[in-house]
């Protein structure tokens, strides 16, 4: 099995953001993210892979047998969108969507153009049953 290609490095996030967001509005969204994320986390922001911040971190494995390490939350401030890693793609969790505001969604993926366009407060709802529902299925690791 290949080995997974998102794991944590010693990048720093605040250098990343200053290098990758493109603009200055993704910049500002991405700073308020990490306060954001890291006070609901309680986790230090840290780089996954070369283009994810992440905030705590637990082990998966799945029935294929495919396992890894993952972070509790996250997000990555792409070219086209950021992308937040807060959704579990459960069924179960989406009505957790409800009233989110402007963005679209793949999987467990939600991608807005600028935090304005969403609710900080159901984003906030939206994050804390993530991390819960992570704590009880999975095995966090920090």
């Amino acid at each position: 099995m290949p080995a997974n290609k998102t794991t944590e490095t010693t990048k720093n996030v605040l250098d990343f953001i200053q290098e990758f967001a493109n603009t200055e509005q993704k910049k500002m969204d991405s700073l308020e993210l990490v306060k954001l994320m890291q006070g609901i986390s309680g986790h230090k922001p840290k780089m996954w892979g070369p283009s994810i911040i992440g905030f705590g971190k637990y082990h998966y494995k799945y029935e294929s047998g495919h396992e890894g390490e993952a972070p509790l939350i996250g997000f990555s401030p792409r070219k086209a969108a950021i992308s937040l890693y807060v959704f579990t793609g459960l069924e179960e969790h989406e009505h957790l969507l409800a009233d989110l505001g402007k963005f679209k969604v793949a999987k467990a993926c939600i991608y807005i153009n600028k935090l304005s366009d969403i609710d900080k407060k159901k984003l906030v709802k939206l994050m804390k049953e993530t991390i819960r529902y992570i704590h009880k299925k999975y095995k966090t690791l920090n």
